[in-house]
C-alpha cells in the first residue's frame, strides 16, 4: 500500500520514528512535514538523531493563527494528496497537523488512520481538544493507546475500525532508552546551552520544567507564579525553553533574576529521555512528557487541571496542579505511593501491530 503521513511536532517526529521505522518493511511510506515546528532545535535535530527518514514533502507553514496555519496545511496536503493518490493517510495525536492532514484526505474519501485515537481531556478550551475530537470523527481507523482511550470513542458513538494497540510512544521511549546509557552525565550537560545569558553548569541533582501550553502562557501571572514556585525548590531546574514560551520568560526576569532555574535552548529527543530519567521530579504541561516520564519511572507535576492520560494519575505518579506557587510546591513534595509503574500502554510493540491491521484490512 501507498500510505502518507503527516507530521508536524515534535512528539510527531518521535512515534513516527518507531511506526515508519515498522511501516516500511511491507508499505510505501510518502513522509509530509508541515513545518508546524520549523526551526532546527524543534524539528531537524529529531529527524537527525532518531533516523526518521527524510521527509518527502515539506509544507514550510511556519507558525500563525490557529486558522492561518491549520488553512495553510489543508490547501498544501490537499496538493500531495491528489497528486500521490494513497491508499490511506496517516497522522498522530492532536496538533494541527493532525486536523489539517484528517480534514484534506477525508474530503477527498481517502481513508483516515489516527493514532493516539480516543484521549480526552473533556476540557473544549484547548485547541488540542477540538482537534482530537474531529480528527476521531473523520477517522476510518483509530488506534487507540489505552482502554480508557477506547471507552472514550464509545462514548461518542465510534466503535467500528477501533482497535486498541497499546502506545506507539513506548515503542519509541524503550528503543532509545537504550542509547542514553552510552554516555556520561558530562556528555549532556554539554549540550545545554542557556539563554539570557545564563552560564550552565554541572548539577548533582536536578528538576526538569517545561512550560508551554496556552492555558499557562497566556496569562503572565500564571507563568511567574510557576517560575516563582521552581525557584524555591531545593534542587537546580534544567527548563528547556519553547520558542512560544521564551520572549515571555524574557519580559519576567527584567523585573526577577531567577537564579535556581537554567534556562536552556530546546533539546534533543535523547537529551530529554537521559534529563527525565535522571530528574527529582519532572515538572510540566506537556502530554508527551507525562507519558514519557511515567515510562521511565519518573514522578510528574503536571501543571494542568485535567491530563489525557489518566492512567499516569494512578498512585500519584503524576499529580495535577494549578499554576499557583503554594500548590505546585506542595504537589512537589507528595510521593507517590506504588512501587511498580502498571504497563498500561503497552510492551514496545504497537507499531507492529498497526502495521499487521493495515495489512489485514487492506
Amino acid at each position: 500500500m501507498k500510505i502518507i503521513t503527516v507530521i508536524g511536532a515534535r512528539p510527531q517526529f518521535i512515534k513516527a520514528a518507531a511506526v515508519s521505522r515498522e511501516l516500511r518493511k511491507e508499505h510505501e511510506e510518502i513522509l509530509i512535514h508541515t513545518g508546524q515546528h520549523y526551526d532546527v532545535a524543534m524539528s531537524d535535530i529529531f529527524f537527525n538523531e532518531l533516523h526518521i527518514p527524510k521527509p518527502d514533502y515539506n509544507l514550510a507553514v511556519g507558525s500563525g493563527s490557529h486558522a492561518k496555519q491549520t488553512g495553510n496545511m489543508l490547501m498544501k496536503i490537499e496538493e500531495v494528496l491528489m497528486e500521490e493518490k494513497p491508499d490511506y493517510l496517516m497522522v498522530y495525536g492532536d496538533t494541527n497537523s493532525t486536523i489539517a492532514g484528517a480534514l484534506a484526505a477525508s474530503k477527498i474519501l481517502i481513508p483516515v488512520v489516527h493514532v493516539e485515537a480516543g484521549l480526552r481531556s473533556y476540557n473544549k478550551v484547548m485547541p488540542e481538544e477540538q482537534n482530537r475530537i474531529l480528527t476521531d470523527h473523520l477517522s476510518t481507523l483509530l488506534f487507540c493507546p489505552t482502554e480508557t482511550a477506547v471507552e472514550n470513542l464509545k462514548k461518542e458513538g465510534l466503535t467500528e475500525g477501533v482497535f486498541q494497540i497499546g502506545d506507539v510512544m513506548c515503542d519509541a521511549v524503550m528503543f532509545y532508552a537504550k542509547e542514553i546509557e552510552k554516555h556520561s552525565a558530562e556528555y549532556y550537560f554539554s549540550h545545554l546551552y542557556g539563554i539570557f545569558k545564563q552560564e550552565v553548569k554541572k548539577l548533582p541533582n536536578w528538576y526538569l520544567a517545561t512550560i508551554h501550553r496556552a492555558e499557562n502562557t497566556d496569562h503572565m501571572y500564571k507563568l511567574k507564579e510557576i517560575l516563582d514556585a521552581l525557584e524555591e525548590l531545593e534542587a537546580g531546574v534544567i527548563f528547556p525553553v519553547h520558542p512560544r514560551t521564551k520572549p515571555l520568560i524574557k519580559h519576567l526576569i527584567n523585573d526577577k533574576e531567577y537564579k535556581n532555574i537554567i534556562f536552556t535552548e530546546p533539546i534533543g529527543y535523547l537529551d530529554m529521555l537521559y534529563f527525565t530519567r535522571n530528574a527529582l521530579k519532572v515538572i510540566t504541561d506537556s502530554g508527551g512528557l507525562q507519558k514519557e516520564a511515567y515510562l521511565l519511572e519518573t514522578d510528574t507535576v503536571t501543571i494542568r487541571d485535567q491530563t489525557e492520560w489518566v492512567e499516569t494519575l494512578i498512585d500519584n505518579f503524576n499529580i495535577l496542579s494549578k499554576a499557583d506557587k503554594k500548590d505546585i510546591l506542595e504537589k512537589v513534595h507528595v510521593k507517590s505511593m506504588g512501587q511498580k509503574r502498571p504497563k498500561v500502554y503497552g510492551n514496545g510493540n504497537s507499531a507492529k501491530i498497526i502495521c499487521q491491521i493495515l495489512s489485514e484490512v487492506s
